[in-house]
């Protein structure tokens, strides 16, 4: 008999074209207002958690995405916090991917949107090598030069050395298999679309099979309840804030004005659907999921 204590992997298949896009649920953390949101106060950040029917304490969603399909070996987006994680509400990723009967070694290529440990964390097994031992790294080329040289981490400070020395442990760990992009295709089928502010090399990714697209665009909105009404709230881990306003700003208007399929590592579970306008402001509109058709 399971442990009905333990939660149960958070895992969907979608399908888009030839391809199947699974999101991977890792989990979840909570911080106050003050702590997370920028750009707006926390009472208007509150306001918009309640009205949003959630809580006056934000909770963040974290996924990661696994992409298969015939005749290529599968590409995993990010891979969760792993041994990183500061709560034990995440970690999940490696629980999730379990259950759709891909293995570590079978991972051909893991596409880095950028090196904050929710995102990067995973990569590593508990023992601190590679979990996925067969994988090439693709990372843009601004996220490693922020990140990974000796000089980067002696300027850091000193709050933010240790964000420095676990990106520099978990690419470390994949030496010789990581190659650096700046955008355009990074696996068949997949094109690595550049949204820099979040974090100097921050990526999205751009996924079109059998003319379907979908884009999965990382970390554009960590707070829905509250970035999609007010686009102007930045999050307080944004490397640069007014970069970040802005790239959001410019997507939220691409995707709403193109009907564009959206994934997003932040987004709550199963975070695939659309972007709408609405009024100063946008609204999520989540993907229509039927059981059986996946």
């Amino acid at each position: 008999m399971s442990d009905g204590s333990k939660p149960l992997p958070g895992v969907l298949r979608w399908n888009l074209g030839d391809l199947t896009v699974t999101v991977l649920n890792d989990g979840w953390f909570q911080d106050t207002a003050e702590n997370l949101v920028t750009g707006i106060s926390a009472a208007e950040a509150v306001r918009l958690q309640e009205a949003g029917f959630r809580p006056s304490e934000p909770r963040i969603t974290l996924n990661a995405f696994l992409i298969t399909g015939p005749g290529r070996k599968p590409v995993l987006i990010d891979a969760g916090y792993g041994g990183f994680a500061p709560t034990d509400t995440l970690g999940r990723v490696p629980a999730a991917l379990a259950t759709t009967g891909i293995a570590p070694q079978d991972i051909g290529t893991v596409l880095v949107s950028h090196l904050h440990p929710d995102h990067v964390g995973g990569l590593l097994a508990d023992d601190g090598t590679a979990r996925f031992p067969n994988a090439e790294l693709r990372l843009h080329a601004d996220e490693a030069a922020h990140w990974l040289p000796d000089a980067a981490l002696s300027a850091a400070p000193d709050g933010a050395k240790p964000y420095f020395e676990n990106a520099r442990k978990v690419v470390s760990a994949y030496e010789g298999r990581v190659r650096e992009h700046r955008g355009g295709e990074v696996a068949p089928g997949i094109v690595a679309v550049p949204l820099p502010g979040h974090t100097p090399g921050h990526t999205g990714f751009r996924i079109t099979s059998s003319g379907e697209t979908l884009l999965m665009w990382t970390d554009i909105v960590h707070l829905p309840a509250i970035q999609f009404a007010n686009p102007q709230a930045g999050l307080g881990f944004d490397v640069d804030g007014d970069q970040a306003r802005e790239t959001r700003q410019r997507i939220l208007a691409e995707v709403a004005d193109n009907r564009t399929l959206i994934a997003g590592s932040h987004l709550e579970f199963p975070a695939f659907g659309y972007v709408v306008r609405d009024g100063g402001g946008y609204r999520f509109v989540p993907e229509l999921w039927v059981s059986g058709q996946q």
